[in-house]
């Protein structure tokens, strides 16, 4: 077994197509499914269900993907470190970052900030719930997460508070309440919202919210896409619930006004977490210093 037969599974998990997979690790489809196969001789199971596509892998097979991912984790980890202490020059290598979607706006911050320290880093952020991001960091599928401390179990994992989550009401300026200083939950509960899906944790926030007040809305519409949520605002006229700060950094828009939520005061602890390894990777390090003193914009009241 070696490294290279590690990464071709790890891309077959990707890709879940065995020329695409080879065509990512620049190899030919022969030479990786051959070397996938040589690497079941190796350890005794069969990994891919066999046929003439792919069908997924075996349950063995699921075991050995998660146990690659780890390694490959390591092995990374390792040719940062070393690269590091040998050139003492900045870090470079490839980070994932799973993000749940109404914090997506603020990881733009914290990637500025890594860009602005450590240039050759490379980044990938991907909008998750907070369920998948705690999976996929055990499963080393991601490097770290933005996402709820206080809203989801993250034992056994390093943790940093970035900012507290509070929240508005969006709606268009031609709206009743467009002139309102702020709203409360039981008067949200009657507008045409439209809201996250159920499966987000934001969304189950808001309904917890509501609860409180003894509403129960029902949706017009539901997406898994906070730019979303904004364009059906701006163009059916429905109403949303976002967190305070994001026209702060996407800039303003005119036609569009955020009203604070009052009557309960809900807010939830945002931050950074990453599979707690002892030794830890220079880059997951990176991110957590880089991310010191970043902080949403101040959101603008108005009088």
């Amino acid at each position: 077994m070696d490294i290279r037969q590690l990464e071709y599974l790890v891309a077959l998990a990707r890709e879940k197509h065995f020329t695409r997979a080879a065509q990512a690790c620049h190899v030919t489809q022969p030479t990786l499914s051959g070397r996938i196969r040589q690497l079941e001789q190796d350890l005794g199971v069969p990994i891919v269900e066999r046929g003439h596509r792919f069908h997924g892998f075996t349950p063995d097979g699921d075991r050995v993907l998660k146990w690659a991912h780890a390694i490959l984790d390591n092995w990374t980890s390792l040719q940062q470190e070393i690269a590091t202490l040998r050139a003492h020059g900045p870090l470079r290598g490839h980070l994932s970052i799973g993000v749940i979607p109404s914090a997506l706006p603020m990881v733009a911050l914290i990637t500025k900030a890594i860009q602005l320290r450590h240039p050759g880093v490379e980044l990938t952020v991907l909008s998750q719930s907070s369920i998948e991001i705690l999976r996929q960091l055990e499963e080393s599928a991601i490097d770290i997460g933005l996402t709820y401390l206080d809203n989801e179990p993250i034992e056994g994992m390093r943790a940093e508070s970035i900012y507290l989550e509070r929240y508005c009401l969006l709606v268009r300026g031609d709206h009743a309440f467009s002139s309102e200083s702020s709203v409360t939950w039981a008067e949200a509960a009657k507008q045409p919202l439209c809201l996250l899906t159920p499966d987000m944790q934001n969304r189950r926030i808001i309904d917890r919210a509501f609860r409180s007040v003894n509403q129960a809305p029902i949706p017009r519409l539901e997406t898994n896409s906070v730019i979303n949520l904004c364009a059906n605002v701006r163009l059916m006229g429905l109403v949303s619930i976002i967190p305070e700060y994001f026209l702060e950094i996407l800039g303003p828009m005119s036609d569009l006004h955020t009203l604070p939520l009052a009557d309960p005061l809900v807010e939830h602890n945002v931050g950074l977490v990453a599979v707690d390894r002892d030794p830890i990777s220079p880059l997951v390090l990176s991110v957590f210093d880089s991310a010191k003193g970043v902080e949403p914009p101040a959101v603008s009241r108005r009088k």
